[in-house]
């Protein structure tokens, strides 16, 4: 699942049409923050709209915090964690749906989060349930294989067997050195089958400790509640000697890399990739605005030019996730019969040179700031919504707060900014490419799926 911008803004006003300045309101989502004495954050919104709480656990670890040999180690305990705790082992989502309410969790480079949501008289018992598997998470070897099974497969099914999860893979293998985001949560085959229960163990300790966690509640529950009741169920739980800071130095590419990758698959593909920013970096809401202008629609520049006008690619899409450490700016496409990969890589360049030579007109600007603010409003219409974003500000941004200051982030960006930008980072030495060249498939074996690489699957 991709952390991109998707907060909300109350009172804010956009409009969607072109070239009509929106009137940009003050942002406001009540929100208390306190600290428990054993290092775990606790944010609780207050709304009473419905009669339902949402509440997500964000563990400050995702795949940047592995190292190889265990890659794939945080995606696999996002799994392992619905096994239960020693009060709870295989009855975590029965309970839960039991008390009428729903549970998810999804892994991303820099966090892990379980949510749920339910109505407001479940809340002691979801905390509870919740309190249980932080405290002694069923850690044993029949569910470590059980899970290990089940993350195998998903890598087969989602990236070995998929061209647009090999695309995903390669594009973040051959743009990296160093950073620790090369690899994905997935992991690589080989390590989820080398991972130890001594491992699994070692991991849970340090990794899903209070002091690593962050616990947000959002909905029918007054701050005043949600303190008292994550006091009782979590407040007795050590904290623990935190995990090793991550250093992600990535050395100057100076050049742009190339790579064809060989793979059963219908039709060529090709994915462009630069070196962009973090998510607190100046230059970020820039980028974002770039990124709108470039393949946001059908009536994005990429689109009209590649897929309609010169009929190169049957879809195009462009990515820019917001990371702790600097992410990938990169745009895909899926190849039409008769087209190459070649031809398509360059035509993606035409366009991008386009904005490093000329700044873009005042209503492409307009536009895609609306299609931003536009999001940011669409994504804190429920509490879940606003949950899931005070969660991901607090631990990317390193303040929730952060998250209030969106709108006028995009609101100050100027078509020189996106000059800027364009000519900083969407440049040849940075650049990455990676070309799907099909091939069959050997004799009996089933038909390739087609590759139209979109981001990560899940």
């Amino acid at each position: 699942m991709r952390a991109k911008l998707c907060a909300v803004a109350i009172g804010l006003s956009v409009v969607l049409a072109g070239g009509v300045r929106p009137a940009v309101g003050k942002v406001e989502v009540p929100v208390e923050k306190t600290t428990l004495a054993n290092g775990l954050t606790v944010l609780v919104h207050e709304d009473r709209d419905l009669p339902v709480v949402s509440l997500y656990i964000f563990f400050h670890t995702g795949s940047r915090n592995e190292r190889p040999g265990i890659t794939g180690i945080s995606h696999l305990f996002e799994h392992m964690m619905f096994n239960g705790g020693e009060n709870t082992e295989g009855k975590f989502d029965e309970i839960i749906e039991g008390n009428g309410g729903s549970t998810n969790g999804y892994t991303t480079r820099d966090f892990t989060v379980y949510l749920e949501s339910f109505p407001p008289p479940a809340l002691e018992r979801v905390l509870w349930i919740e309190a249980d598997r932080m405290r002694a998470l069923a850690i044993t070897p029949k569910n470590l294989e059980q899970e290990r099974g089940i993350v195998k497969e998903e890598r087969r099914l989602r990236t070995d067997d998929d061209p647009e999860g090999t695309l995903y893979e390669q594009i973040y293998l051959s743009a990296y050195a160093a950073s620790t985001y090369r690899w994905g949560p997935i992991g690589f085959m080989a390590d989820i089958d080398a991972i130890t229960l001594e491992d699994a163990k070692t991991y849970f300790r340090t990794h899903y400790a209070p002091n690593n966690a962050t616990v947000v509640l959002a909905g029918a529950v007054t701050p005043k509640e949600g303190f008292a009741l994550v006091e009782r169920y979590f407040g007795d739980i050590p904290r623990q000697t935190p995990p090793l800071p991550v250093v992600n130095v990535e050395p100057p590419q100076n050049g742009p890399k190339t790579l064809e990758y060989h793979k059963v698959a219908e039709l060529p593909a090709v994915v462009v990739a630069y070196k962009a920013v973090n998510a607190r970096h100046p230059d970020r809401a820039a980028l974002d605005v770039l990124q709108a202008i470039l393949g946001h629609g059908q009536s994005s520049r990429l689109y009209r030019s590649i897929v309609r006008r010169q009929e190169l690619a049957s879809d195009v899409d462009v990515s820019f996730n917001w990371g702790i450490d600097p992410e990938l700016f990169w745009v895909s496409g899926q190849v039409r019969p008769g087209k190459t990969a070649k031809a398509l890589a360059q035509a993606i360049e035409v366009e991008v040179a386009a904005l490093r030579d000329h700044p873009p007109e005042e209503r492409e600007l307009r536009k895609a700031k609306n299609i931003l603010q536009a999001d940011y409003v669409r994504g804190l219409s429920s509490v879940s919504g606003k949950a899931n974003q005070l969660g991901f500000y607090d631990v990317v941004f390193g303040d929730y707060r952060e998250m209030f200051n969106e709108v006028d982030r995009v609101e100050a960006v100027t078509a020189a900014d996106v000059q800027r930008v364009a000519r900083t980072y969407l440049v040849d030495r940075e650049r990455t490419t990676v070309e799907l060249v099909p091939e069959k498939p050997k004799p009996g074996a089933p038909p390739p799926r087609p590759a139209a690489p979109q981001g990560p699957a899940g």
